[in-house]
């Protein structure tokens, strides 16, 4: 059988390395020729003394996996070097200073890298531990102590061991951050974020290494700050842009995470980012397309990302995604086109342009969820300031009536937005008649003095749907709503300004109807009026005598026919 070569062990080999190098620094004193090059090795010699003296006050240093192959590189690298110097000052030697330059810079690089190891191991403090405690995978119940010693060593062997060392840290890595989402905090404080972004151009490490990030960036405000922080963002968008497609939609992801902090956003246009994304947009697999419109919807507001949008011809691949994107990139491309719509006429006659408005429309339709239908009604409000959209919403029954439904049964969101667009809008009288059912709606929704504006939009579409006969006739008839009339009319209540239900007195008795005129009386709104005329509420006099007028007309009318 083949004999096998049993390796020395550890304390031997530092031995052997603290002998030799002991020889070799006070030898290199004499050394007359390359003396810039010789003066740098010493110092790296005698940086090298001193960590291997350390080295034997850590405890468990000998057990360390890292150590075996690490300590032999050392000693084979200060044998290169004991042999330079021999040569040296070996006055026969007689090779040229250009091939003695070229060993002399070698040498030089190999002891800086395996020196920067050695201290990294060293400040890790691994070394001080046993392999039993280095080797376990910590639980999502392990004490914080555990885990940062943990994270602390793993970096250590992924920066310093080989191919193999590097590939179980980097499983371990994703696995520890899949299993206790808690995790990503401390691997950002304790581990060396920018060295896994560098793994980025292996391609041994690369897919490991971006998933990695991906999880980092998307865990929390902390991990993200720091993925972007150690120089992530770039190197993230250049996979974007000609990785696979696996990576591309890893690190879309990881794109989209960064983005959403505001104060990152300038960056993506600094490395040229929205032409890489919008070509995701167009070209990508529907993961990448949701991720990449993510991102291009976080950065939307900023300057710089609109002109290059524009620039770009993005508007027409934003607004494709309303219709081909899966379910949630519609979402976000609505937001887009929302946030692009509020910002400037510019972007409002581009997006009406490019047939984004019937888009929105259809997304409608099809969607019932509520964030989705927030983002298209909100795109919809900014581009109803345009005077042929206003024109051509006012004339449509069924956008109309939609616009009733969210009112009536939406969420509080839909419910404003509802009312924000309506109150916009010129409603036909044969279209006020078909939404009187959400007047109830309307009421209850001006009883919040929250947001700004929705009280007087809300009293503006009531008011419009007043002038007519039989919205009124139902207004009066409901007894919730007039209850909340009242409500609004006690000077108590501050929460509604007394101008808007005197406002909607005045529009209720603006037809003349006894019918009307009657259901008021009987809910005691006269007292009310009286108080209110008192305080010099603007239109409360007008309100007042409209009701006492009509009362006294009519007493005189029965008096007469008797």
């Amino acid at each position: 059988m083949p004999s096998t070569t049993v390796p020395p062990p550890p304390t031997e080999i530092l031995n052997q390395t603290t002998t030799l190098l002991s020889n070799l620094l006070p030898a290199t004193l004499s050394i007359n020729s390359f003396t810039s090059r010789w003066q740098i090795l010493r110092t790296k010699l005698a940086s090298l003394k001193s960590l291997l003296s350390e080295l034997t006050y850590s405890t468990h240093w000998a057990e360390n996996e890292l150590l075996l192959t690490l300590l032999p590189n050392l000693l084979s690298t200060l044998h290169r070097i004991q042999t330079l110097c021999n040569r040296c000052t070996d006055p026969n030697y007689t090779s040229g200073k250009l091939l003695m330059q070229s060993d002399l810079d070698m040498a030089t690089n190999w002891l800086s890298k395996q020196t920067n190891d050695l201290d990294l191991l060293l400040r890790s403090g691994v070394l001080r531990h046993t392999n039993a405690i280095v080797l376990s995978q910590p639980t999502p119940g392990s004490s914080k102590e555990d885990l940062c010693f943990f994270i602390r060593d793993l970096f250590t062997r992924l920066q310093i061991g080989g191919l193999e060392y590097k590939r179980k840290a980097l499983d371990s890595l994703i696995l520890l951050l899949t299993d206790d989402e808690k995790s990503a905090s401390i691997v950002a404080s304790e581990g060396n974020i920018g060295y896994l972004i560098t793994l980025f151009d292996t391609n041994t490490h690369r897919d490991q290494a971006l998933s990695a990030i991906s999880i980092l960036a998307c865990a929390g405000d902390q991990s993200r700050k720091t993925v972007f922080e150690q120089g992530g963002l770039g190197p993230l968008l250049r996979i974007v842009e000609s990785g696979a497609a696996h990576l591309k939609e890893k690190a879309c992801m990881a794109v989209e995470a960064i983005t959403s902090d505001s104060d990152n956003a300038w960056a993506v246009s600094a490395y040229g980012g929205v032409p890489i994304l919008l070509d995701v947009c167009r070209t990508g697999s529907l993961a990448a397309k949701d991720h990449a419109i993510g991102a291009i919807r976080n950065v939307a507001n900023v300057e710089d990302i609109q002109i290059s949008l524009g620039e770009e011809n993005g508007l027409p691949v934003i607004i494709g995604l309303l219709s081909s994107g899966s379910v949630s990139a519609k979402e976000k491309a609505a937001n887009c086109i929302a946030i692009l719509a509020s910002s400037s006429e510019y972007f409002r006659g581009a997006i009406i342009e490019e047939k984004g408005l019937p888009k929105l429309l259809q997304l409608i339709h099809q969607s019932s969820n509520p964030d989705t239908l927030e983002h298209v009604l909100r795109g919809v409000y900014s581009l109803s300031r345009s005077d042929s959209v206003s024109r051509m919403l006012s004339a449509s029954s069924s956008f109309i009536t939609q616009m009733c439904g969210l009112i009536k049964q939406g969420n509080f969101t839909l419910q404003q937005l509802g009312v924000l667009i309506l109150a916009k809008l010129s409603i036909t009288d044969g279209n006020k008649r078909l939404i009187g059912g959400c007047m109830g709606a309307i009421m209850k929704l001006m009883e919040f003095d929250k947001p700004v504006g929705l009280q007087d939009s809300g009293l503006k579409l009531l008011v419009s749907l007043l002038t007519v006969k039989c919205n009124r006739k139902e207004f009066v008839k409901d007894d919730k709503i007039m209850m909340r009339l009242i409500t609004m009319m006690d000077p108590v209540n501050d929460a509604v300004s007394k101008n808007i239900p005197v406002t909607i007195v005045n529009s209720l008795m603006a037809g003349g109807s006894n019918g009307c005129r009657k259901r008021l009386v009987d809910a005691g709104t006269q007292g009310y009026l009286q108080r209110l005329n008192e305080m010099e509420v603007a239109g409360a006099k007008k309100a007042l005598h409209r009701l006492s007028g009509n009362r006294l007309k009519n007493i005189f009318t029965r008096t007469w026919r008797e």
